[in-house]
């Protein structure tokens, strides 16, 4: 006859779980195990941590394995989630049943020394670290426990490594954004006047929804409204037009159902196309990414003498401002801060595409 298991244990397919009032809480999870003993001892263990936080104020160890799942759980929202997931799962067979208390820099030092043996670029070493630092992060200032306590003390510094290959911006003068500008096909064209007169990511212009257009008559203008989700930081993302940005914008109007871009009836999914790589090399520019339209757009403000605070709004950088509630006075203000950056006029050299595209 065999031995009588612990109460608070049940096997179900095979493996024993623990459902067991603990301290006046219900307990009601996996063990991982088969085997009975261990099962035992796991819930010896429940026990013990459960005694130590309620009378001692001592946190649970919980393995990375574990904060990882919940940081996935609550981030499905996010666009790089699936990102996300692959570098857990690169990482979790190197630090998966590290205890998060004993995680640092020199534990991660072996999964690095790996990556560089495959000949993994520094870029996508350092993507892999912004997770574990992000997930640190949240267990020592945001994740709560039963107990009231965070998921972790402190969390510890995360260094990235340095990477002497990555690309610096590229902000182009006046010269360069009409000679690309002049290159590119008339749809590249529109959407490259239209970021570079916004700051907006290429993600963020290729989506571009009519319903998210919000018009202000009071200005004569309009600004656009990007749900989070289409953000890479998760917040909502005010675009303020100036007359460049909205003229582009009143060019593209009743030409497509739903987006404000599209090239033959059809939403870009980027602008770096083809199109794009001849139009930069044909212009002498090989090297300009899209991206640097935005780099642009904010070096321009700050050559404008606009403050910080207005180039953080006006770029989409979080901020801490909620940008659903700004005055009329405050969209005013940054109307103004956009104006200041068009450089409009006979003889300036942004006339020429503007003429093209039937914009002057």
């Amino acid at each position: 006859m065999g031995r009588k298991k612990n109460p608070g244990l049940i096997k179900r397919s095979g493996v024993w779980h623990v459902d067991k009032q603990i301290n006046g809480r219900r307990i009601c999870q996996s063990t991982r195990t088969t085997e009975l003993e261990e099962a035992e001892r796991f819930l010896a263990r429940l026990i013990e941590e459960s005694r130590q936080a309620t009378i001692y104020g001592v946190r649970p160890n919980r393995s990375f394995e574990q904060a990882a799942a919940k940081f996935v759980l609550e981030n499905q929202h996010k666009r790089s989630i699936r990102e996300d997931i692959i570098r857990l799962k690169q990482l979790i067979p190197w630090i998966g049943d590290t205890l998060l208390s004993r995680l640092h820099i020199g534990v991660l030092q072996p999964w690095i020394e790996h990556r560089r043996k495959e000949g993994v670029a520094v870029g996508t070493i350092n993507h892999g670290l912004k997770v574990v630092r992000r997930i640190l992060n949240l267990a020592a200032s945001e994740w709560m426990d039963e107990y009231g306590m965070t998921w972790l003390q402190a969390a510890p510094k995360i260094k990235l490594l340095p990477d002497i290959n990555q690309r610096q911006p590229y902000p182009l003068n006046w010269e360069e954004q009409t000679a690309l500008f002049k290159e590119l096909p008339d749809h590249l064209a529109q959407m490259a006047l239209f970021t570079v007169n916004t700051g907006c990511r290429d993600a963020e212009v290729c989506n571009l929804r009519w319903d998210w257009e919000m018009k202000l008559p009071q200005l004569s203008s309009s600004i656009f409204l990007v749900p989070g989700q289409m953000v890479k930081n998760g917040d909502e993302r005010l675009v303020i037009l100036n007359r460049i940005s909205f003229s582009v914008v009143e060019a593209q109007r009743g030409a497509h159902p739903t987006h404000v871009f599209h090239y033959k009836g059809k939403p870009l999914k980027n602008m770096l196309t083809s199109a794009w790589k001849r139009a930069r090399e044909r212009a002498g520019l090989p090297q300009v990414r899209v991206h640097d339209l935005k780099h642009t757009f904010g070096r321009r403000l700050r050559a404008a003498g606009i403050g910080f605070e207005d180039r953080q709004d006006l770029l989409g950088h979080r901020s801490g401002r909620i940008t659903t509630h700004y005055s009329a006075a405050e969209l005013t203000k940054l109307i103004e801060a956009a104006e200041s950056i068009c450089n409009r006029g006979e003889g300036k050299p942004e006339l020429v595409v503007l003429r093209r595209l039937n914009l002057a």
